[in-house]
């Protein structure tokens, strides 16, 4: 039975050849009856137990005498669940580990789990370390090696071009041979202490279409609004920006300094990925039926990143750019040219926060400038709805979309219901400020959108009254933890919205909205109030990992379950513990554990006892 053991999970995964053959050569079999006490608390363990067979229960000490329905149970461990490590490292256990069925263990003896503990510092590390640092450990398992390549690659001088730089003066004759000369297809020129660029394809539309002169200083038809990156930015964030403003470059700087050109090129390159072929076919759509096929095809980019064990937050900013891009695009197709400056399409709650992965209910509005005449709206927005809803974007239960005239708005209209909203803060109008607070604009005017939301920043300036209000949300539904600190698991699930992902998004919705934070993002949130230290740093990164695992375990079983019940999760937010290996539910009880310690600080902060 030996050779059955599984050296392929953490933390098992981290001894080098050598060390596995010397845990494969030290390993014991042990068979327990049930109700037979394998550790007893108080001496020390035999060794390290590997689960082979049967189920496993972690007990108080005074417990053994006691019938098994008046125990109290910490953890149950099954199948390839591990046990007794820090007990051994401790010199002896603290608690009783009772075979709860017949049980077959693989025991590695204590002298041997120290010494590899004491040769390999990581797979110490992995029964010593922090939360933070076990997540860490989870996410380099979870991810292929040419996938951690790839997302931890950063924006250096590998990557990207150095730019032929022309200085002002220089006629479009002049720099198009230099720019055959160096074999580049781009060009930056300094007008001033300005950057601005000019690619051939300028060039040819300034002499054929415009009629310019071939002497023409090209300083006159560059572009000044450049989009850059930082220099040892990562690339993916790099083709994230170039996928979400449709460009095909950017301008890399440290700090003020110019460094070079990055190519979409080159980072496709750097790796194959059909993600921005998916965006580009978004721009090119010409009718609702060639965006419809692009459409529905989002949920296979969403299988192959997690196949390929992107990490949750890299997944969420790429398919949130990508679901955008569908709706800015269908709302372009829809809505009449010359209505689109006056209009500006909002997306809210986590689509908002561009936190969805998967596609979820359209949560939606329009904000119209005062007075507007525009009497197809109803009919066109109606469409909108609809379509969307064919592309794979479930109507809201709740009526939260434009097809709602609810929700098509003048901004003096929005206004007011924010104000109304922040007013009387309970039951529906607190879910619906909650919803409106993460928006963020995606087509038609801009401006309309930012209007209303620095009216509403001022509206709540001096409102702490509103705050603590608010924040009390938060704190609706319980911690799904035990009295002894193990994950309380009804039989159809944990619901790890309520449990988990509620209580940390809008805590830090609250913090966010009082310290007038512009993201909507809850990890760029926590980031920012971190910077602002309105949040202490540990417990902010503990709040980044655990969100990021409740995500991501959540995600996991959804995919699994429309593999085998088709596109239709009617428990979305319903996780089932027993399908999690040891390290995801070791993790996961961490993580409700920083659940519980943000609500006794946004108690604390916002005054909430009682």
């Amino acid at each position: 039975m030996t050779t059955a053991f599984n050296t392929s999970k953490p933390p098992f995964n981290l001894l080098s050849p050598a060390e596995l053959g010397v845990l494969q050569n030290n390993l014991d079999i042990a068979y327990f009856q049930a109700g037979e006490v394998i550790i007893k608390a108080g001496e020390p363990p035999e060794g390290l137990h590997i689960l082979l067979k049967g189920r496993v229960a972690e007990e108080d000490e005074q417990d053994v005498a006691r019938p098994e329905e008046l125990r109290h149970t910490y953890v149950h461990y099954t199948e390839e669940d591990y046990f007794g490590a820090w007990s051994s490292m401790r010199g002896r256990a603290i608690h009783n580990f009772v075979a709860v069925e017949e049980t077959i263990c693989h025991i590695l003896p204590t002298r041997i789990l120290l010494d590899l503990v004491d040769s390999n510092p990581v797979f110490g590390d992995y029964f010593r370390n922090s939360f933070a640092g076990r997540f860490q450990l989870r996410s380099n398992g979870n991810t292929s090696q040419d996938m951690t390549e790839f997302m931890l690659a950063r924006v250096d001088d590998s990557c990207m071009r150095e730019p032929l730089i022309l200085l002002e003066g220089t006629c479009i004759q002049d720099a198009f041979a230099l720019m055959r000369e160096r074999k580049v297809d781009c060009l930056l020129v300094r007008r001033g202490g300005r950057y601005g660029m000019v690619t051939g394809t300028d060039m040819l539309t300034a002499l054929l279409q415009q009629g310019l002169s071939a002497a023409t200083d090209v300083a006159d038809i560059a572009s000044y609004r450049l989009i850059q990156v930082g220099h040892d930015e990562y690339l993916f964030n790099a083709l994230v920006l170039m996928t979400e403003h449709r460009i095909e470059r950017v301008v890399v700087k440290d700090d003020q300094e110019l460094k070079g050109i990055l190519e979409l090129t080159d980072v496709l390159s750097y790796f194959s990925n059909h993600s921005h072929v998916l965006g580009l076919r978004i721009d090119r759509a010409q009718t609702v039926e060639d965006l419809e096929e692009v459409a529905t095809g989002l949920n296979d980019l969403v299988q192959g990143l997690n196949v390929h064990g992107v990490k949750v937050q890299f997944a969420m900013e790429l398919i949130a750019t990508m679901n955008e891009k569908v709706m800015a695009k269908l709302f372009n197709l829809l809505v009449p040219e010359d209505i689109q400056p006056h209009v500006c399409l909002i997306v809210m709650g986590s689509e908002g926060r561009r936190e969805q992965i998967l596609k979820t209910d359209q949560d939606n509005a329009v904000l119209m400038r005062n007075g507007l005449s525009w009497p197809e709206k109803q009919s066109v927005l109606e469409a909108f709805s609809r379509i969307l809803a064919r592309f794979g974007y479930p109507p809201c239960p709740g009526g939260i979309m434009v097809s709602n005239p609810e929700w098509v708005l003048s901004l003096e209209q929005w206004t007011q219901n924010l104000r109304h909203w922040s007013q009387q803060a309970s039951g529906d109008n607190l879910l619906r400020l909650a919803i409106a607070v993460d928006a963020h604009a995606v087509a038609g005017n801009a401006a309309l959108f930012k209007a209303a939301r620095n009216w509403f920043f001022r509206e709540l300036s001096s409102n702490q009254i509103f705050f603590s209000h608010f924040a009390r949300a938060a704190l609706n539904f319980s911690t799904p933890l035990t009295f002894f600190g193990g994950i309380k698991n009804k039989e159809h699930g944990l619901d790890i919205k309520k449990g988990g992902i509620f209580p940390i998004v809008h805590g830090i919705r609250t913090l966010a909205l009082e310290h007038k934070v512009l993201e909507t993002n809850t990890f760029k949130r926590i980031e920012q109030l971190i910077n602002s230290q309105q949040l202490p740093e540990k417990l902010g990164l503990d709040l980044v990992h655990a969100l990021g695992l409740f995500i991501q375990l959540r995600l996991q079983q959804q995919l699994e379950r429309m593999k085998s019940e088709g596109a239709s999760d009617k428990d979305a937010n319903m996780l089932v513990v027993e399908r999690l290996d040891r390290l995801d539910r070791d993790l996961l009880r961490e993580a409700l554990h920083v659940v519980k310690e943000f609500k006794q600080f946004l108690i604390q902060r916002y005054r909430l006892e009682g």
